[in-house]
């Protein structure tokens, strides 16, 4: 039924149906392969439809990382959308194999609208209907401790009115200390709420398709006990 919808809401809108639902943007064919073997984990249908990317949007990848979000955006925004992805200057120094990936996609055809940049007060990251970061949050705790407050504002400076501020992150205990972002590469959910909601935004809304019970939150998320399958959070705010 629900594939049905879909597919008579493109037609109306004049599209396909593979820019109508981010199953189709996730079977993509140009994805590499490593990117399709984390699916399982990462769970990129449900993370797409609760960040309401669509068609004709425009979505920031805030530090990209290798794409493998980007990849989906790119398909998911079509027709009509665009995409940037921030590969912030102190990841493209030391990992030059991250900017040059980016690069061909930013050069495939198939995906349209791509643009690379390397911060959120860059131009092209204004007036945007979804800023995406994915298990990155954390580390912005361990940076000079006006970068978290001055990242949370500028992402509520670059969105639309309406717009969205999706952060999912590996979850540490609740109270946990603050180098559990150092140590562990966790933060406390309520702590992200606290700061994001202080910069002006909304709880819109919780997603509990990454959780995992069986983590008990005490190993570092590299821990190859646990690695690939921590407990995450998934946190929409919206811009009022």
């Amino acid at each position: 039924m629900r594939a049905t919808t879909y597919l008579i809401a493109a037609l109306l809108l004049g599209t396909t149906a593979a820019t109508a639902h981010p199953e189709m943007a996730v079977k993509d064919a140009h994805r590499p392969a490593a990117d399709v073997a984390r699916d399982a984990d990462r769970k990129p249908v449900e993370m797409l439809e609760f960040a309401k990317v669509d068609h004709g949007k425009k979505v920031v990848d805030f530090i990209a990382g290798k794409g493998y979000f980007t990849r989906l955006f790119a398909v998911a925004v079509k027709p009509g959308g665009s995409v940037v992805a921030i590969i912030p200057k102190q990841v493209a120094d030391r990992d030059p194999a991250t900017v040059a990936n980016m690069q061909s996609i930013v050069a495939e055809p198939a995906y349209g609208d791509v643009t690379m940049v390397a911060g959120l007060l860059d131009p092209a990251v204004q007036g945007a209907d979804v800023v995406w970061t994915a298990q990155n949050y954390h580390d912005l705790h361990n940076a000079p401790p006006e970068i978290v407050a001055g990242a949370n504002k500028a992402v509520f400076a670059a969105l639309k009115p309406g717009g969205y501020y999706v952060i999912i992150d590996h979850a540490a205990a609740a109270g946990a200390a603050p180098d559990v972002t150092k140590t562990l590469h966790r933060i406390d959910p309520a702590v992200v709420k606290a700061e994001v909601i202080a910069a002006g935004f909304v709880l819109d809304g919780e997603s509990k398709a990454l959780v995992n019970p069986a983590d008990d939150h005490m190993k570092a998320v590299f821990d190859p006990s646990i690695r690939g399958h921590t407990d995450q959070f998934t946190l929409r705010f919206r811009k009022p």
